[in-house]
């Protein structure tokens, strides 16, 4: 009988996804954190020598696209400006085939819906 992913399973899952983009963009990682609601998840610099922070969420597949608590981000964002960095965000959303909204199966095929990294300001309003 085949278990579902755990969170952990589906935050790593969504990682890999979001690393390997970045790494097609040129990325280098300086550091790379899975730890569920540990953030940042990476640590990287491109290759101008700028760092960023990248955010990984993940969520079920939807309509929409993933969203960030906004007041929470701006907490990061301050982080973020005190350490020298920029900010990337990264939504990811993992479904099982037979029902999206619940995580897939371990070694089973799953719905992915990731619209790519969104780079955000840092800068104060």
């Amino acid at each position: 009988m085949s278990r579902s992913l755990t969170k952990q399973e589906v935050h790593n899952l969504a990682m890999n996804i979001v690393g390997k983009d970045l790494e097609s963009k040129g990325f280098e990682f300086i550091a790379v954190n899975s730890q569920l609601k540990r953030n940042p998840q990476f640590v990287c610099v491109d290759k101008g020598n700028i760092r960023y922070f990248v955010i990984v969420k993940v969520g079920s597949i939807s309509e929409f696209e993933m969203k960030f608590d906004v007041i929470w981000m701006e907490t990061f964002k301050k982080h973020a400006r005190s350490n020298d960095a920029k900010v990337i965000f990264a939504g990811v959303g993992i479904g099982s085939k037979e029902d999206k909204t619940r995580f897939p199966n371990l070694n089973e095929e799953y719905l992915l819906q990731y619209e790519g990294i969104q780079f955000l300001d840092v800068e104060l309003n």
